[in-house]
């Protein structure tokens, strides 16, 4: 990798500074006041650092350092991988670190993104220093921590065996400390927390820093390694109110709310913290936040809150046992609700349709009963392990005092009569795990049983009945079918919010936490059954499946997103067709259209981008590695069209779905489960899959198909790889809705007409299309409806065709309107009709995004409402149809353009304002 100076700021290209091969921080204690007046966190973290073995002194940087050697009490990577092995030494450390000070110098007029402390200047570059990913804060101290007291009170672990030498007893304790095993947890985090609350060193040797655009910058005056650099840090600090990392908004009930936003920039601006991922870490934070409002973080139990004292705050603590990379740490603070199986009364007088308003919840005094709230929510003793939480804290509303139950849901799907699938039998138990020492649930056979984990769903008032009968409804079944697919829950606990308008995705998926747009809420009219819940079901089981592909295994690189995205998009289509308890046949019907829609996708993504973005492995066979000193670069990170691309979901999707078609289905997702024994709770690279399934699965590479074949045809290069031109034409046959044979047979005269079909119709056919199947009938009735419509001197009144038409899912009405998109003219009698006859207005956001752009393509003014309420109610959806609004050149367009982002634009996602902005202003 290049060397610190050629990371240009101004690129678009994600810098990641921290020194991670030097030192690792092991554990970070997080003590943070949320301040909703002035749009900041406060507060500091404490940092227990690992030098890492094998890094050499100032004199042996001179000559360069060798390859280390990692030893007891060295460092890893948190999963048993020595960091030198996996990055290796490839510039010297000296030129590395002056490289980095040259940018920081740059950056030093720069007085936004520019801090020192005083002494700063005192120290020199033969100093070691600690370098940290870090932007967007205002840093205030910089302190060593002086655990002399906590380790007097335990000499037993202060005299542990930990290879740091006696002359530095705190180092020593700190170490032992990190080194304590699993089963010693709790005692490990209070100790912790103890530290954490001990005083600053009074030894007159204080900690300078220097902070610029990416990184903060640590050292003490004298110390040259990372050896005997203190173990133990407190950094006190503020965020700012423009800050990336996380977002201030106001929720649909139009009340403050914050919550972290994630990529790109992930967390650096909301702690000082190493973000690559190979530095995996444990956490434990304190969240001081007004008495009203719920936090929610990723955490292993739910924690109870307790008063701060005389203050109007509660404290809230969570904690994780499992290393993890501080990119998944995670936080929401605001005023939602918990959404229970029936909404109690005091809050119906609140929910409103249009949530663009303050919901009103009861006024007066009173107090809502414990049995209104829990009403429903079924138990089963079957579904609980031992130990888990379940309790009942209090709740602050305004100014009364209510009983929230914050006891999580254990469905018992026995009751609901779900019978699924259960694949565990199917694979050898065998594999034990690989990971380092951690409190893991693969090995405790309670978790195995554990089919629905404990579960709870958050909302703004306004949206707790659509919240409830998709999310709450559907959650237990999407866990069960997980379950069964993949085998263990990786965690023991999910909370699922339903976050602001202005989220810039359908969901994201963190450890213990879901945020979810409420773009994919329930749609449609109570008794409309089932068909309104495919999105919401579909993208809940894909944030589900990033439990164990993306949190619990993740990517070493952050260039390699398919590893995640890619999984979780194939795994959805299986999960969601568990759940819906679909037929063999029904599966794969569902599979293919849903694949037919992605291939559509795609296509027209890879026209309409830069080819440097279609690549999945950019970094190619430099993929994984890092400087000398572990600073690297995430390629293409910051640039604003990568927000809206989807082609690591896409091409990885198809890759997967290439190598089931070389193994069997049934196979491949056996394959899926050996694969999460082995690598649960590591990091991998595209290899580490791909070389397992080439060695179980030899007869791959005796038909030609090796890893170097699999590189070149689908990581290393843009475009679309051959097999999938060849198998898009078997899923352009498929039947795309269910043949009414009645309508069939009515209609099939229509197959006969010399009409011309859209040229999109079938994109992969060079000789004449097959005979249509009944949705394209549908298509072609559309079609004709339209021309009846056009011509001239036609009369005001015209008698329209008799057609039956078939009731359709959602994933067919998408795909019925995106092949209508492909016809030059469409009448606005027709879409009136279109509108009318599959109450479109009505449908999930997919079908209304579809429906929109009909209307703008059209010009079909009586819609225009339509266009502003998506554009403004389902803003991670709604980017390409300003861009649509925008190019029509009409001017009635482009007001309404104007007209919608001045209604969202202080609550827009910042990659999204900044690009809409582009085009609209």
């Amino acid at each position: 990798m290049e060397p610190d100076r050629d990371l240009n700021p101004d690129t678009d290209d994600l810098p990641l500074r921290a020194n991670t091969n030097h030192i690792l921080v092991r554990h970070y204690v997080l003590d943070m006041t949320v301040h909703f007046d002035r749009k900041v966190i406060s507060g500091s973290v404490v940092l227990f650092l690992e030098p890492c073995s094998g890094v050499g002194t100032k004199a042996e940087d001179d000559t360069g350092p060798g390859p280390g050697t990692i030893e007891a009490g060295g460092s890893q990577d948190g999963l048993g991988n020595s960091t030198e092995k996996m990055f290796g030494a490839k510039e010297g450390d000296r030129a590395e670190f002056k490289a980095l000070s040259e940018v920081a110098s740059q950056n030093a007029g720069d007085t936004e993104n520019s801090q020192s402390s005083h002494s700063w200047e005192t120290t020199s570059d033969g100093d070691f220093t600690l370098v940290l990913d870090c932007c967007d804060l205002d840093v205030s101290k910089v302190e060593e921590v002086d655990v002399t007291s906590v380790s007097r009170l335990l000499p037993e672990v202060a005299s542990e065996r930990s290879g740091v030498s006696s002359v530095n007893p705190q180092a020593a304790f700190i170490q032992n400390l990190i080194s304590l095993p699993s089963r010693q947890w709790r005692q490990k985090h209070k100790l912790f927390l103890q530290c954490s609350r001990a005083p600053g060193a009074q030894d007159g040797s204080s900690l300078h820093f220097h902070r610029d655009r990416w990184s903060l910058q640590v050292r003490k005056k004298g110390i040259v390694s990372p050896q005997e650099f203190p173990h133990a840090l407190r950094i006190c600090y503020e965020t700012r109110p423009t800050g990336g990392s996380v977002k201030w908004t106001k929720d649909q009930d139009n009340r403050v709310c914050v919550y972290t936003a994630g990529s790109p920039i992930n967390n650096r601006a909301l702690f000082p913290c190493q973000e690559p991922p190979v530095a995996m870490s444990t956490w434990q934070a304190t969240v001081r936040a007004p008495s009203e409002c719920v936090v929610l973080m990723s955490g292993e139990e739910q924690t109870v809150p307790i008063e701060d004292g005389d203050t109007r705050f509660l404290i809230w603590n969570y904690y994780v046992t499992m290393p993890m990379p501080a990119s998944t740490f995670t936080l929401a603070v605001g005023h939602w609700q918990q959404v229970t199986a029936e909404i109690p009364p005091a809050l119906e007088k609140g929910v409103r349709t249009d949530c663009g308003k303050r919901a009103k919840v009861r006024a007066g005094p009173g107090k809502w009963a414990e049995t209104e709230l829990v009403s429903g929510l079924g138990s089963s003793a079957s579904d609980e392990v031992k130990g888990s939480p379940h309790q009942t804290g209090r709740y602050f509303s305004g100014d009364q005092t209510t009983r929230l139950d914050s006891a999580f849901c254990y469905s018992s799907l026995e009751d609901e009569g779900l019978s699924v699938t259960d694949y565990s039998g199917m694979v050898d138990d065998g594999i034990s795990c690989s990971h380092g020492d951690y409190p893991c649930r693969f090995t405790e056979r309670s978790a195995g049983s554990q089919r629905v984990i404990p579960h709870r769903v958050f909302g703004p008032v306004c949206l707790l009945p659509k919240a409830q009968t998709g999310v709450l409804n559907l959650l237990p079944r999407c866990l069960a079918a997980a379950h069964a697919v993949l085998g263990v829950h990786p965690f023991p606990r999910l909370d699922v919010l339903i976050v602001p308008a202005g989220f810039s995705s359908l969901g994201m998926a963190s450890p213990h936490i879901i945020f979810l747009s409420q773009s994919v809420l329930y749609a449609g009219s109570p008794g409309s059954g089932e068909n309104g819940l495919s999105l919401c079901g579909s993208r809940m089981c894909h944030e589900i499946a990033h439990s164990w592909f993306g949190l619990v295994i993740g990517a070493r690189d952050w260039t390699e997103e398919w590893i995640s995205e890619g999984f979780a998009t194939y795994l959805e289509d299986i999960i969601w067709a568990q759940a819906q308890q679909l037929s063999l046949q029904e599966t794969a019907g569902q599979s293919d259209l849903k694949a037919l829609l992605r291939w559509r996708r795609l296509s027209d993504e890879l026209q309409n981008s830069e080819e440097a973005l279609q690549i999945l492995r950019p970094n190619m066979e430099n993929t994984g590695q890092a400087s000398e000193s572990g600073s690297s670069t995430v390629k293409h990170a910051l640039n604003p069209d990568k927000a809206f691309m989807q082609v690591h979901y896409l091409k990885g999707y198809f890759l997967l779905r290439f190598l089931a078609s070389q193994v069997g289905e049934q196979k491949f997702i056996d394959f899926f489960r050996l694969f999460v024994k082995k690598y649960h709770g590591q990091l991998v690279l595209s290899q580490d899959f791909l070389r397992m399934l080439l060695t179980t699965f030899p007869d791959m590479e005796r038909k030609g198909l090796t890893l170097s074949a699999i590189y070149a045809d689908w990581l290393d290069q843009p475009g679309i790889p051959k097999w999938l031109y060849e198998r898009s034409t078997v899923w352009s046959q498929a039947r795309l809705v269910e043949e009414v044979k009645a309508e069939l047979t009515q209609n099939l005269p229509l197959c006969c007409l010399s009409l011309p079909l859209p040229s999109l119709l079938f994109p992969a056919f060079t000789t004449s299309p097959p005979t249509p199947p009944s949705s394209l009938l549908q298509v072609l009735k559309w079609i004709l409806l339209s021309q009846s419509h056009m011509g001239k001197g036609r009369k005001r009144k015209r008698i329209e065709p008799k057609v039956n038409y078939t009731e359709v899912t959602s994933e067919q009405l998408v795909m019925l309107l995106e092949l209508l998109l492909e016809e030059e003219e469409l009448s606005a009698a027709t879409l009136h009709a279109l509108q009318k006859t599959y109450n479109l207005q009505s449908q999930d956001a997919e079908v209304r995004h579809r429906w929109c752009e009909l209307v703008v393509k059209h010009a079909y003014t009586q819609a225009y409402g339509d266009v502003e309420h998506f554009l403004v109610h389902d803003q991670a959806m709604g980017v390409y149809l300003y861009g649509e609004l925008m190019v029509q050149e009409d001017p009635e367009q482009q007001t309404l353009a104007s007209r919608c982002l001045s209604l969202v634009q202080e609550e827009m996602d910042q990659s999204a304002r900044r690009v809409v902005e582009e085009m609209v202003l």
